[in-house]
C-alpha cells in the first residue's frame, strides 16, 4: 500500500486470508469463478511486495527496494492487462458470441503485458522510486514510449482492465466495470502525484466485489444452467 511498510503489510495478510477463504468458496461454488476469486489473493501479494519496497526505500537497501518494486508492478504492468479479460472469458457461457473477443483481449493483455514489464528486468535505471508526499511513487521508463506516447500505452492499459467485464453477459461483472472504471477516475482526478501505488491500493480494496459476487453466487441469477446448484460441470 502507498502509506508506509506497515500497512502494506498489514492490506497483504487482510487480503490474503480473505482471498484464500474466497479461493474454498470459489471452488465449491463453481470453478469458474475460480479466475476471479484469485485476484484479491494476487492483490494481497502485491501489497506484500511493496511492503518490501517501503522497507528498502526506508533502510536505504537499493536491492529490496528493487526486488519488491519488480514484484509489485509484475502484477501491475503485467498480470492485471490480461488476467481481467482471461476471468471474463472462463466465466463466459459456451455458447456466447463475446467469447472470442474476450479471448482476444486476452492475447492482447499478455501482449501488452510482457512489453510493460519485461524491459524493466534489463537495467534497474528503468525503474526510479521516489517517496512524494509521504505515498510511494513509481517512475518508470517503457520500452513502448520509443513507439508510442504514454497516453496511448495507459489507454490500451484501461481499455483491457475495463471493456471485458463492461461487456460481459452478467450484470454484475458490468457493475464491476464500474467499480474499476471509478478507481481509475479517482486515481487520475485525484491521486496522480503517486497514481500507479494509489491505483493498485483501490483496485485492490475493489477486488471485495468480486468476492461478493462470490460469495452471492450472483451469476446462477443470470445463468443457473451453469451456476445453479444442481449444474452440470460443462465446457470451457
Amino acid at each position: 500500500m502507498c502509506l508506509s511498510a506497515t500497512v502494506s503489510f498489514t492490506a497483504s495478510a487482510l487480503l490474503t486470508a480473505g482471498g484464500a477463504a474466497i479461493i474454498v468458496k470459489a471452488v465449491q461454488s463453481n470453478w469458474r469463478y475460480l479466475p476471479i476469486g484469485l485476484m484479491p489473493l494476487f492483490a494481497g501479494i502485491q501489497q506484500f511486495t511493496e511492503g518490501f519496497v517501503w522497507v528498502g526505500v526506508n533502510g536505504g537497501d537499493h536491492a529490496t527496494m528493487v526486488w519488491g518494486a519488480m514484484g509489485f508492478i509484475f502484477f501491475t504492468w503485467f498480470m492485471w492487462p490480461f488476467w481481467i479479460p482471461f476471468s471474463v472469458w472462463v466465466l463466459e457461457p459456451p455458447d456466447s458470441r463475446r467469447r472470442p473477443w474476450f479471448l482476444a483481449m486476452t492475447g492482447m493483455g499478455l501482449v501488452l503485458g510482457l512489453l510493460l514489464y519485461i524491459p524493466h528486468g534489463f537495467g534497474t535505471d528503468w525503474l526510479v522510486v521516489t517517496v512524494n508526499r509521504d505515498s510511494l511513487a513509481y517512475e518508470n521508463s517503457m520500452l513502448l514510449d520509443q513507439f508510442l506516447p504514454r497516453w496511448i500505452s495507459y489507454t490500451l492499459y484501461v481499455f483491457l482492465i475495463i471493456a471485458p467485464p463492461a461487456l460481459s453477459r452478467y450484470r454484475h461483472m458490468r457493475h464491476f466495470a464500474v467499480t474499476v472504471a471509478v478507481v481509475v477516475i479517482l486515481d487520475v482526478t485525484l491521486l496522480r502525484y503517486a497514481y500507479i501505488s494509489f491505483f493498485c491500493l483501490l483496485a485492490g480494496l475493489a477486488t471485495i466485489h468480486l468476492a461478493w459476487i462470490i460469495l452471492t453466487n450472483k451469476c446462477a441469477e443470470e445463468c443457473p444452467e451453469l451456476f445453479g446448484h444442481q449444474s452440470a460441470p460443462g465446457r470451457i
